[in-house]
């Protein structure tokens, strides 16, 4: 039973990388094949699924796409620039800008929310917009493992170890991720405006972006509060902040609806809901479940703890970088979930705590797709703005800002990572 598992559950991954588009239908397949294999008892699938995550993740994304809808982070930017001097600060402001963006919204679609700026300082000044896209995508990775809700990854990892929102902040009474994210983007920040320094061209402000409506970013401002305070009340349902996330996008799309006195704004926000990812992550899971029915998830954690020695420096530095080489090249969220398991079981095989080995995990993973330039979703976004503009992006000219600033990031948060949870 274990080889089967192992063989379809390699297909699958090789299926998955080899037809991009039809990621969801490969591992919902997949899944299904599991289940009537016999790899995972159909009683436990409903366990397998990380229902919380999946209801975050939905309604995370439609929050997002209500907030955009506002125009407020257009704005925002657009504020930004009007306070910077030249190109360099211009562009290291809204690479920075992105990344706080990033720590509360999708990294993919902090990317669409700033794109727009970029090419339009761009063009105003008669530059090329494609170091200015690449940073923001760069830097909008960097701070997807900040928060609970920065990106999938940090979903899939909070739903797996039970981490709150504010588990992110402060954690068994140290500093948690978020902290150390915030000092790896400073040495990326310091590391990208030496290498803008070059551009010295001062810039005109754009005209400001018109607010829609303030009520979404209410709604986004809502969410972090009640994350936090439902982090904070003991023995909640696991599916509680899964709940808070879709209650709230429920609560805009019906004040839009009331204020359009349409249904259209039902299935337009409905649609920027990716549901292609969330049956991704549900075929997955299942899979995921099987692995660890079958007892896979237990060898492979022996045969890292076989390579490890049982050294814990040894073992946290094979997940973080081999973590950050394999992210570089595949998609980090289907990477994410299948390694939670087998650090925990590596943890509990150690018997430490396993946070070091989670956020290890996490910044390897998050930080290692700013290695090249089909690493993450959100490189590929920029990537496509780009050549919609007319403008071919080769992978020497991404690496050459990716791979400087992935390294700093990294071994910033490596360094800290080591220091504080050891």
């Amino acid at each position: 039973m274990k080889e089967l598992a192992i063989g379809l559950f390699l297909l699958n991954y090789i299926l998955l990388f080899r037809f991009p588009k039809k990621r969801a239908h490969i591992a919902m397949g997949f899944a299904l094949l599991f289940v009537i294999l016999g790899l995972i008892p159909l009683n436990e699938v409903p366990q397998a699924i990380q229902w919380n995550a999946l209801m975050m993740l939905a309604g995370t994304m439609g929050l997002v796409s209500l907030f955009i809808e506002s125009n407020m982070p257009a704005f925002l930017a657009d504020v930004l620039i009007e306070k910077m001097p030249n190109v360099r600060w211009t562009l290291v402001g809204l690479s920075i800008f992105a990344g706080i963006i990033s720590a509360f919204v999708d990294n993919v679609a902090t990317v669409l929310m700033i794109a727009p700026l970029v090419l339009s300082f761009s063009k105003k000044i008669k530059m090329s917009p494609v170091i200015g896209m690449i940073s923001i995508a760069i830097f909008s990775n960097l701070q997807g493992a900040a928060t609970l809700v920065g990106d999938t990854t940090s979903i899939l990892l909070g739903g797996y170890a039970n981490l709150t929102f504010f588990d992110f902040f402060w954690l068994d009474g140290k500093p948690g991720l978020f902290w150390i994210v915030q000092i790896g983007t400073v040495g990326a920040a310091i590391l990208l405006s030496w290498m803008f320094r070059k551009y010295t061209q001062p810039i005109q402000a754009l005209e400001r972006s018109h607010i829609e409506s303030m009520f979404p970013s209410y709604l986004m401002i809502s969410m972090l509060g009640l994350l936090i305070i439902n982090s904070l009340i003991p023995n909640t349902p696991s599916w509680s902040s899964g709940a808070i996330c879709i209650a709230l996008f429920i609560i805009g799309v019906l004040k839009s609806m009331w204020v359009k006195k349409s249904i259209q704004p039902l299935s337009f926000h409905l649609k920027n809901i990716d549901g292609f990812t969330l049956l991704l992550l549900t075929g997955l899971f299942i899979m995921i479940g099987g692995l660890s029915a079958t007892g896979v998830i237990g060898d492979l954690s022996n045969w890292f703890l076989s390579i490890g020695q049982n050294n814990v420096i040894l073992m946290f530095t094979l997940i973080v970088w081999i973590s950050v080489f394999l992210s570089a090249f595949i998609d980090n969220i289907p990477y994410v979930a299948s390694m939670l398991p087998v650090v925990g079981s590596i943890a509990i095989s150690m018997n430490i705590s396993p946070n070091l080995f989670y956020f290890g995990l996490l910044i390897g993973a998050t930080l290692g797709g700013n290695m090249s330039p089909l690493g993450a979703s959100a490189n590929v976004t920029a990537i496509g703005i780009l050549r919609q503009e007319g403008y071919h992006v080769e992978t020497k000219t991404y690496m050459k800002l990716g791979i400087p600033i992935t390294l700093v990031a990294v071994i910033i948060g490596y360094i800290l990572t080591l220091v504080i949870w050891r």
